[in-house]
């Protein structure tokens, strides 16, 4: 089974691209949907995490209160980590878990879509192939304005905090460009690039 690591910075299409490739029959682990189970309601990282900040990040239904861990990690940079301390062990589990099914199930090919994955620095020596979708900053924070409402400091924010588009280029095998294109056209580009990555 190949094991593609995708990325891509916030608003790049990489959901969209995941998307198309499980049309080509990749099985998609997502490891941030992975990572939110953990912190919501009844979530294996709660009692940790309640545990570490106190309870007032965790709302009256037991998930974590995002809002105010994005503001003390954009704050204090160490809560970030003491956040990733907890979370990151129990979601590698979860992917491994995914993975260990995907294999038993005689998938060809598995992607994990990894928002953070060139940050991380542990996902290279897991992975056989990286696929990192790009597109220019003012296209990331016109499509990330537009679905989410965030304004545009709060995504610079964002954005400085990621992986520069050129850090994420050089870990990348391909780079599927993902700007001006209509969801017709993503979906030739990412047929294009289904048979170099096994589909």
């Amino acid at each position: 089974m190949l094991r593609l690591g995708l990325t891509g910075g916030i608003g790049s299409g990489k959901s969209t691209v995941a998307s198309l490739l499980a049309t080509h029959g990749a099985r998609i682990i997502d490891t941030d949907a992975l990572s939110r189970a953990t912190t919501a309601a009844g979530g294996t990282a709660m009692p940790q995490i309640a545990a570490v900040f106190g309870p007032d990040f965790v709302q009256p239904d037991g998930a974590l209160d995002r809002s105010r861990m994005r503001a003390l990690a954009f704050a204090e940079p160490d809560a970030r980590r003491r956040l990733e301390a907890i979370v990151h062990p129990l979601v590698r589990q979860a992917t491994d878990s995914a993975a260990r099914d995907a294999l038993e199930s005689g998938v060809r090919v598995a992607v994990f879509d990894v928002p953070l994955l060139v940050e991380s620095g542990q996902w290279a020596a897991r992975l056989d192939r990286i696929l990192v979708v790009d597109c220019s900053i003012p296209t990331q924070i016109a499509r990330t304005t537009a679905r989410s409402g965030l304004d545009e400091a709060t995504l610079r924010r964002i954005i400085a905090a990621q992986a520069s588009r050129e850090a994420r280029r050089a870990a990348a095998d391909t780079v599927l460009f993902n700007e001006g294109l209509g969801l017709a056209d993503l979906a030739r580009e990412v047929a294009r690039a289904a048979p170099h990555i096994g589909l």
